[in-house]
């Protein structure tokens, strides 16, 4: 990672840390929880190679990026006003926004607010998230009755406790748990009965990741802590109650979706992954990578990078 350029930019009244490599069309790579600018580290080189000027940052609340106190401050106008204030920075070119997880959601949210400037989308993971007539709360119990939906625990007061008493732990048994690796009886489970909340023991490391890679997860958030990223979850709700205006929106930017077969994501999920075309009218490819869990880029790199960059040349001059 020694050739990647670190740099800082002051977007939205905070400094935002990113990293850099190559010259071209821009393209935005935004991170998920728990993660950071990293888990773009096996895209970065491979997509700025083919010809792209590559920025990945760090997200508000991550790695060397600030991370205001307020809950309120990571709100979804929040969150997609850091990447248009980015951008600007950085000359404010229509660019590619790519996004894994968390990051996939405000990739759709900053290309529905401002689609003179997101000029084509690459989803990762979690597929278009049309607004629903409730609050997604309320979804949860609807959807749920008499279960604990994970996201539930993440907004909880404190709830970053949890992550923080072992650092290095929680981001294994994140990586393990949620990726393909992990046999069905050791897999994320993200809806609990509430007699069932015992915290598993932390497996062995997941093989697509190196100690090298579990170090540098576990130092960023020992400095940063997990409240930044577990305040996206506790905005939810005002997310929904904030964006009236986006009923029956359409993303109409030419749009990749990749995610694979074994993340829980597009189970819980599953209507939405259905009605992608109808939502996304430009969807160009919907890919379901087999034996691929939730860390869609970290767990298959070579296939990701071949379909982003088959995807960004098509879209060269859109």
């Amino acid at each position: 990672m020694a050739d990647f350029a670190h740099k800082f930019a002051d977007t939205n009244r905070i400094r935002m840390h990113y990293v850099e490599a190559g010259s071209g069309p821009l393209v935005l790579l935004c991170h998920g929880f728990p993660e950071s600018w990293y888990s773009w580290r096996h895209q970065i080189r491979a997509i700025a190679d083919a010809g792209y000027h590559v920025v990945a940052p760090d997200l508000r609340g991550y790695g060397q990026t600030d991370r205001p106190a307020e809950v309120e401050a990571y709100d979804i106008f929040q969150l997609t006003g850091d990447l248009v204030g980015l951008v600007n920075a950085l000359g404010g070119e229509r660019t590619v926004i790519a996004g894994h997880d968390w990051g996939a959601l405000i990739t759709q949210c900053a290309a529905l607010f401002r689609p003179d400037l997101f000029r084509a989308v690459i989803l990762l993971s979690v597929p278009f998230l049309p607004r629903g007539p409730i609050s997604p709360s309320e979804w949860e119990k609807v959807k749920f009755p008499g279960k604990i939906f994970y996201q539930q625990i993440f907004r909880a007061p404190g709830s970053e406790k949890i992550f923080e008493a072992d650092v290095r732990s929680s981001i294994v048994r994140a990586l393990y748990t949620a990726s393909g690796e992990a046999p069905a009886d050791q897999k994320w489970q993200p809806v609990l009965d509430p007699s069932a909340m015992v915290l598993p023991p932390a497996p062995t490391m997941p093989k697509f990741v190196t100690e090298e890679d579990i170090a540098f997860y576990t130092s960023e958030f020992q400095r940063s802590g997990f409240a930044g990223g577990l305040n996206y979850y506790r905005n939810m709700d005002r997310n929904w109650t904030l964006t009236p205006f986006l009923d029956g929106a359409k993303m109409l930017q030419p749009t990749l979706f990749v995610a694979g077969d074994h993340d829980a994501v597009i189970d819980f999920a599953k209507e939405a992954v259905d009605m992608f075309e109808h939502f996304v009218p430009n969807l160009k490819k919907k890919v379901i990578l087999p034996g691929v869990g939730h860390w869609t880029q970290q767990e298959s790199p070579a296939e990701v990078n071949r379909l982003m960059i088959e995807f960004l040349n098509s879209v060269k001059s859109a």
